[in-house]
């Protein structure tokens, strides 16, 4: 697949957040958690992260039911993604919707 259908992809997913994406970019766009500057459904190497900072090299996934079902894909995008020097930071979807202020501590965390 090439760049521009993966970016018109990313573009679609911009347009249909799932509610646990909805509720983490109220918190990371225009600079809202710590100062950072994110990007949601960005391409990195031909994949597509849920959110990224260009500043810490950090791409955040929001793991949905979805994922349970392509644990070893997603194992494999992860590694690829890392390899070129950018971290990782995973969350499940509940927590997000259950749990947002846990959440953000850990993501302050990680980040530190």
């Amino acid at each position: 697949m090439g760049k521009k259908i993966k970016i018109q992809i990313a573009k679609e997913f911009r347009k249909n957040p799932t509610l646990s994406e909805k509720i983490m970019w109220n918190v990371l766009k225009n600079r809202n958690f710590c100062n950072l500057k994110f990007k949601r459904q960005y391409v990195i190497q031909g994949f597509i992260v849920d959110f990224y900072c260009p500043k810490l090299k950090l791409a955040i996934e929001i793991d949905g039911e979805i994922h349970k079902y392509q644990l070893k894909d997603d194992v494999e995008r992860q590694k690829i993604i890392e390899s070129e020097n950018i971290k990782f930071f995973r969350i499940k979807s509940k927590e997000v919707e259950n749990d947002l202020k846990n959440v953000l501590e850990k993501l302050k965390r990680f980040i530190k």
